[in-house]
């Protein structure tokens, strides 16, 4: 009734969590026109994109897409056409293949369907902010159990914080933003003890020394989750994908919105899995290149850089991260400023850039300073 006071509607408004949304940090555009420069002198390496596609390629595969398609028409062809390609690529059958507009999409549409009110999902901490997100978004309750020193897991704590509630395991690996990547049979010790769901990122691995992806055909509660953002240099297209056993991904996909992923972004993504040595090529320069960053990274004075098995790679500072990252920032160098990673302080992480983009900003730490 017009003017009647809208309690249930104000109730249910402050049941909903006051959460953070992903922090994305200022754009190269507006750090450009604040400095005065073209967008292009911005160096951005603070989103762990990869470079090592050569835009030029890119840009013709898409041109092809455009020409191919008829924007009038919602993508269906395209969907199983790309699951086809996409089953080749992973030696896995079709039905295995669960599709999202992008990882967190599918991080979200997971945990919406494995988690209740009151129930919990567990993870490591640090790691991947999503999953905490879209579990307090559900009004679940994130449970976190810090890495070990080394960046390891800690399985008997993992395992000891597991309750009747408990319904959902996240893993990121490699991890992010610690960048390593955890032991196979760790993490099959997990998938083994634990009644519920084990949900594992696998956006890096295509940099990193293996993948669990084969296992989804012996365990019935693992999800692995792929994207095309990394390894493909498809970030802006926004196309991820999951695989689980046939059963858990007919009932997953049957949960998704119709046409969940654009047409442009399905036919792409099976035009760069045509062209795959482009991307096996890529991904074998990143790991070079990544292996020298590590290198000139240490070689300056006050900086301590941790090996990576990702695209990207975190380092620490005797001088305040924060300052680092400000002086930086008036350089037209973005960086990500991770500040604390359990006992280390003054953490930052830095994509791989390529190299004439890694040169800039090992001169940049160097000239800025990195010791108190």
């Amino acid at each position: 009734m017009k003017g009647q006071s809208k309690t249930g509607f104000r109730k249910k408004l402050m049941e909903v969590p006051l959460v953070s949304g992903y922090a994305l940090g200022e754009s190269p555009e507006c750090l450009a026109r604040r400095l005065k420069l073209r967008p292009s002198e911005v160096l951005k390496l603070n989103s762990s994109e990869n470079f090592f596609i050569p835009r030029e390629k890119l840009a013709a595969i898409l041109l092809k897409v455009v020409e191919e398609l008829d924007p009038r028409i919602y993508p269906h062809e395209e969907v199983s056409n790309f699951k086809e390609a996409l089953s080749r690529y992973l030696g896995l059958s079709p039905d295995h293949i669960i599709i999202g507009n992008g990882g967190d999409q599918l991080i979200d549409l997971i945990t919406r369907l494995f988690l209740d009110k009151d129930d919990e999902a567990l993870s490591i901490s640090p790691t991947f902010s999503m999953y905490c997100h879209s579990v307090n978004l559900q009004r679940s309750k994130y449970v976190e159990v810090p890495l070990k020193e080394d960046f390891s897991l800690d399985i008997e704590q993992i395992l000891a914080k597991i309750t009747p509630k408990s319904k959902l395991i996240f893993l990121c690996s490699p991890n992010n933003p610690t960048a390593n990547q955890f032991k196979m049979d760790e993490v099959q010790s997990l998938i083994e003890e634990f009644e519920g769901l084990v949900f594992v990122d696998e956006a890096y691995v295509e940099f990193a020394d293996y993948s669990i992806t084969r296992l989804v055909e012996k365990f019935e509660n693992l999800v692995v989750l792929r994207t095309f953002s990394k390894a493909f240099g498809l970030a802006s297209l926004r196309l991820g994908y999951a695989i689980s056993n046939q059963d858990l991904a007919k009932i997953v996909t049957k949960a998704q919105l119709p046409y969940a992923v654009n047409s442009i972004a399905l036919k792409a993504s099976s035009k760069m899995l045509e062209t795959i040595k482009v991307v096996d090529k890529g991904v074998r320069d990143l790991k070079t290149e990544r292996r020298r960053l590590i290198k000139r990274l240490n070689e300056i004075e006050g900086v301590t850089a941790f090996d990576s098995k990702a695209n990207f790679v975190l380092f620490r500072t005797e001088k305040s991260s924060s300052k680092v990252c400000e002086s930086l920032v008036e350089r037209g160098i973005l960086v990500k400023d991770i500040s604390k990673v359990l006992n280390f302080s003054n953490c930052l992480r830095t994509t791989v850039g390529l190299p004439e983009m890694n040169n800039k900003l090992l001169a940049a730490l160097e000239l800025g300073g990195t010791k108190n």
